[in-house]
């Protein structure tokens, strides 16, 4: 729920003037600054050792820096629905990584959970209603199935490592990495931007910054980290379906009947994905 709003009030923040990239690392460094905080106050901020930095570096690198640069400059282009779609289907490329390099065993029901949840993708994105002869909809759409590729590395990568400090110690150094990454990206494409001055640009940052970003990665890290990778890729599916719902609230994007069938997909398969299996001798 927390990262389905995000969407929403970042097509509201960038239409007030934000400019995408400038809006990304403005939401990472907030985030950041907020989970130091929270470990600080708690006497839990550590530095990260050398067995930490493989799930840091894939975290922070590829789910936070990567994604945020890629979707957020797509989101300009693609309405804020069809992103949140688009930028969570690491289902698409989990299963065949999970596959090829973690030779993760995948069991009948969670094929038909993954089966289930990008068939409600499918209707969602509604690719009849695109029109595919716009460049700026060709890049924007190819941005979006990167930022889900970036994502799915990450999950594959976190899955294997095994780092000493918790998922939430972490968490700041973390988003540091990805504020790193997309510095010299606002230097270079934006070097003139800002994230405006109409109240609802920054009124969005902040709850994005200090309270969705830092809270919703936190979750999303802990179940890529303990749950099988098609599990918590389908999961994430629930992503674009409460991100169309609050889409149509906010911004009145439109609310169709293709809404109803793919959020319904998308819940059967996430349902399938999360039964318990049979018991192991």
């Amino acid at each position: 729920m927390l990262l389905s709003s995000a969407w929403p009030l970042t097509k509201i923040a960038i239409g007030a003037g934000a400019t995408p990239i400038w809006f990304a690392e403005g939401r990472a460094v907030l985030s950041g600054l907020v989970a130091a905080a929270i470990l600080a106050a708690r006497g839990r901020l550590r530095l990260p050792q050398r067995a930490d930095l493989l799930a840091l570096f894939a975290v922070g690198a590829l789910q936070l820096g990567g994604y945020f640069a890629l979707a957020h400059e797509a989101v300009a282009w693609v309405p804020a629905g069809r992103t949140a779609i688009l930028a969570n289907t690491t289902t698409i490329w989990v299963v065949p990584l999970s596959l090829i390099f973690l030779r993760e065993a995948i069991p009948l029901r969670r094929w038909i959970a993954a089966g289930l949840g990008l068939a409600g993708v499918a209707v969602l994105i509604n690719p009849w209603a695109i029109d595919w002869r716009v460049s700026n909809v060709l890049i924007g759409h190819a941005f979006l199935l990167g930022a889900a590729l970036s994502w799915s590395i990450a999950i594959l990568v976190t899955r294997v490592a095994r780092p000493q400090l918790s998922m939430f110690e972490l968490l700041p150094w973390c988003f540091l990495v990805a504020s790193v990454i997309l510095a010299p990206v606002v230097a270079f494409h934006a070097p003139h931007g800002t994230i405006g001055t109409a109240h609802s640009a920054w009124l969005a940052l902040a709850y994005i910054g200090l309270i969705a970003g830092p809270l919703g990665t936190w979750c999303v890290m802990e179940a890529t980290a303990k749950l099988p990778t098609v599990v918590s890729s389908v999961g994430f599916l629930t992503t674009p379906a409460v991100s169309l719902i609050l889409a149509n609230l906010v911004l009145g994007e439109a609310f169709t009947p293709d809404l109803l069938l793919g959020a319904a997909l998308i819940m059967v398969g996430v349902g399938f994905a999360a039964w318990p299996g049979g018991k192991r001798r």
